[in-house]
């Protein structure tokens, strides 16, 4: 197949990349803009490694046809925090929200939409935004409250009291 000109907005600079017409965005990312912070897990969307921004909106890379988000606004975890620390890498970091680390650039992307739209998020609404990521190390109760803990920081809470339910404080 005859490659053609896409141009997309990639972590706030426009990007023209040589695609094959039916390219998922994950390989664009990956292979053509150099970016492999977004995971290549599953390849069936049911993971949520891929996880990237559009347009403020969560998306699975390995879901999407690249020529589908031509010309809007494209964020991978390159583009969090851009040169310091963004509030949910520092409380993944510190809350021990990771441990291989693998699936953290998905359930970040994935946090990051929420918090964008939902500052204060109930525990209920942060399950239900990473109902789509799928960690084999954690038993999600350190994802948990660190979402919580950058929501709270993102609002300038100070000390803030992190519940989970069903696990005492």
């Amino acid at each position: 197949m005859t490659k053609r000109l896409m141009t997309f907005r990639i972590n706030g600079a426009e990007r023209t990349l040589a695609l094959e017409p039916q390219a998922i965005l994950l390989d664009a990312l990956r292979e053509d803009a150099n970016l492999t912070g977004t995971k290549r897990g599953c390849d069936m969307g049911t993971c949520g490694c891929c996880a990237v921004i559009v347009d403020g909106v969560a998306r699975l890379a390995c879901l999407t046809l690249a020529s589908t988000v031509q010309g809007r606004e494209i964020t991978t975890i390159e583009g969090v925090g851009a040169g310091e620390m963004d509030p949910l890498q520092r409380a993944f970091h510190e809350e021990g929200g990771s441990q291989c680390g693998f699936c953290t650039p998905g359930f970040i992307m994935t946090s990051k939409a929420l918090l964008d739209h939902t500052p204060d998020p109930s525990e209920h609404e942060i399950r239900e935004a990473i109902s789509g990521n799928m960690c084999r190390c954690t038993g999600y109760v350190k994802i948990i409250e660190a979402i919580q803990r950058a929501a709270d920081e993102r609002r300038g809470a100070k000390n803030p009291l992190i519940h989970v339910e069903g696990v005492a404080p």
